[in-house]
């Protein structure tokens, strides 16, 4: 990892609940389901675990538009998929700041969401 991300995640975890108005977990959500006018969550689901946005009929076959997962893969990955020049995917014009909030957001969730199947196998 880079000394930079690391010195900023340090940043993040030293904050006390005292000095922010909310949590960096509830900071994360806002900029997933809001970021810059359409959510994250409106392609990618609730838990970025992928979600169909549209079904359609071309040439007599069932197609369908599919958001990818994106709570399992690297922070390389992430970082590359929210630069300007994807298919489908907008530009949001994040901030680094705002980029590790989303990825570390989307972590959580994927291990939350692992947690839940593993409790819903038994």
């Amino acid at each position: 990892m880079h000394i930079r991300f690391l010195v900023f995640i340090f940043y993040l975890t030293s904050l006390s609940a005292k000095d922010c108005f909310i949590s960096n977990d509830e900071y994360a959500k806002m900029l997933y389901n809001n970021p810059r006018g359409i959510g994250c969550n409106k392609c990618h689901g609730e838990r970025g675990e992928g979600k169909v946005i549209s079904s359609y009929i071309s040439k007599n076959q069932k197609l369908s538009l599919i958001g990818p997962r994106i709570n399992n893969i690297s922070k390389k990955k992430f970082l590359k998929a929210l630069k300007k020049g994807k298919r489908l995917m907008p530009e949001y014009f994040l901030t680094k700041q705002e980029k590790a909030y989303l990825f570390f957001y989307l972590q959580k969730q994927n291990k939350q969401g692992e947690k839940i199947a593993k409790q819903s196998k038994k």
